[in-house]
């Protein structure tokens, strides 16, 4: 089990890495080649930057200037990124403390609770992470196969697809570590059934009287009613 934490570790952790990637990218979407006339330049968008582009290689990007004008689906983007980032955080964190490679956390039940509260940091960073980069890809597609819209056509960008990538690498690791403490619970309560059939086996035995069980292992006292009968009647026959 110590091998399945550390390879859900290693996976959490690349997820966490790819989220972060994908978050402050600047290639959520492009502008599609096959729709624009002048193919030597391009406009990448992001969640926090619009950038262009040209043949020669010059990027130049400016920030989004306002927060209240942005479209609904960026801002509920950024809010769904910054929380799987955090939540991939505090997934990694505590699962360093319970794994069973270390020497923190306690007892085994109890790094065996921490290390399932990562697992489930884990799932929920990775369900955000995928909720975004989905949310985000509905609205580039809607946009490109709509007919009557006359804006620019743009493309799914690589952010999307490290997004998307990052977010199955943490659900896979969460879930490898919520399995990977079932063998540590069922070994605590087989253990604990073992106390309670040998404390009840004891108790079964002491609950005999003390005098009772001393009876068992003594002898029963002589019976002299019949010794005495017979010197009765020996003296009966002398006389």
């Amino acid at each position: 089990m110590s091998s399945m934490q550390i390879l859900a570790f290693v996976s959490g952790l690349a997820g966490l890495g790819a989220t972060i990637g994908a978050t402050v990218s600047n290639e959520w979407r492009a502008t599609s080649r096959a729709s624009s006339v002048i193919t030597a330049t391009w406009v990448l968008q992001g969640l926090w930057n619009n950038c262009a582009g040209n043949a020669i290689g010059a990027l130049h990007c400016r920030p989004h200037h306002t927060i209240l004008k942005l479209e609904g689906y960026i801002q509920a983007c950024r809010g769904l990124m910054i929380a799987a980032v955090c939540l991939g955080f505090f997934g990694s964190i505590f699962a360093l403390v319970g794994m069973k490679c270390t020497k923190i956390g306690g007892t085994d039940k109890n790094k065996a609770k921490i290390a399932c509260f990562s697992g489930v940091n884990f799932i929920l960073s990775g369900l955000c992470s995928l909720s975004a980069c989905s949310l985000y890809a509905h609205r580039i597609t809607s946009e490109f196969f709509d007919p009557m819209s006359l804006a620019q056509k743009y493309e799914l960008g690589a952010a999307l697809f490290i997004g998307w990538g990052g977010s199955i690498l943490c659900i896979l690791g969460g879930s490898m570590l919520c399995f990977s403490i079932t063998g540590s619970f069922t070994k605590s309560h087989s253990q604990a059934n073992y106390i309670y059939k040998g404390a009840a086996s004891h108790s079964h035995i002491s609950s005999y009287p003390r005098g009772q069980a001393k009876s068992v292992n003594q002898r029963p006292p002589p019976d002299y009613s019949n010794s005495s009968r017979v010197q009765h009647f020996d003296k009966n026959a002398y006389v």
